[in-house]
């Protein structure tokens, strides 16, 4: 499996912290945001990393290098302009593959996760080993977590492992999920697209797993967060 790690963003509620430096490299508590993942994905055994940039993302490739001395294999996707989280795994479709791949957001501090876990969350046959209707089986999953209080109604409900758009109890999704590549067949290289709706088209058919992350996990989005983090 490979993995794509978001690192794009522009970081404006940052600012003026990330007026030079790109937000996947400020510092948490001694490492760089986007370091935590790199290193964590390497213990899981998923050592091929794609990164895709925009804002200052020569810094992320001169911080980074090609991840050897990680034990990882980094590959860039410089889209000069930011394309949104969709656009970017379809500007980096080429690098990604055909293959299911594990995708984290480089601004999140989620320091014991066990990705691992992404290694067999999407499944091709059913427990007695039948294959899935294409148009029946996930074509992604997420991992959740409690509510913050900066996202205090969630966005997604979650029911027996399926995500749904509507429904109690409700959580937030942590930025790191699985998908298979075909969710993105229809935007072009270049083109700019948010997640979102698409994952939201997929759960009101059904086809969207997850459950629930419930370990250390913060969204470095604010100046103040990241404080409190290193504070």
């Amino acid at each position: 499996m490979k993995a794509m790690i978001f690192a794009a963003g522009r970081g404006e509620r940052m600012r003026p912290l990330t007026d030079t430096c790109p937000k996947p490299l400020l510092q948490v508590r001694g490492r760089p945001l986007i370091l935590w993942h790199v290193l964590n994905l390497v213990r899981a055994g998923i050592d091929e990393i794609v990164i895709n940039h925009a804002h200052l993302g020569h810094m992320i490739e001169e911080s980074l290098g090609d991840g050897s001395r990680y034990g990882a294999r980094i590959a860039y996707s410089a889209e000069g302009t930011a394309l949104e989280t969709a656009g970017g795994i379809a500007r980096a479709r080429h690098l990604l593959g055909d293959e299911p791949f594990v995708a984290v957001a480089a601004d999140i501090y989620c320091p014991h996760f066990d990705f691992a876990q992404a290694l067999d969350a999407l499944q091709d046959n059913d427990v007695w080993g039948n294959p899935h209707a294409r148009d029946k089986r996930d074509v992604a999953w997420l991992w959740l977590v409690k509510n913050p209080a900066h996202n205090p109604l969630g966005d997604f409900a979650l029911n027996s492992y399926s995500i749904a758009n509507e429904g109690e109890p409700r959580y937030t999704f942590s930025g790191i999920g699985v998908y298979r590549p075909e969710m993105f067949d229809a935007i072009e290289a270049g083109q700019t697209a948010k997640l979102a709706p698409i994952l939201r088209e997929y759960a009101a058919r059904g086809q969207v797993g997850g459950e629930v992350w419930r370990g250390d996990w913060t969204d470095v989005g604010t100046p103040e967060r990241l404080a409190q983090l290193n504070a």
